[in-house]
């Protein structure tokens, strides 16, 4: 059961991974196509900001 536990929690966090990369690029995306607001530009930053320390694995 320890191992079938371990290969659960691996799939999970992968996962986890994959989707914290899926929404930072998707705010990315929209980073680079706003060009009108420059207060919708810091918010799409204050979120990524976050993600990214996730995904790099920093606390």
């Amino acid at each position: 059961m320890t191992q079938n536990g371990g290969k659960i929690m691996t799939i999970i966090m992968i996962l986890y991974y994959i989707i914290c990369i899926y929404v930072t690029a998707m705010l990315l995306w929209n980073f680079i196509r706003e060009k009108k607001s420059l207060d919708n530009m810091l918010h799409y930053l204050l979120v990524m900001i976050p993600l990214i320390l996730r995904v790099f694995r920093i606390k």
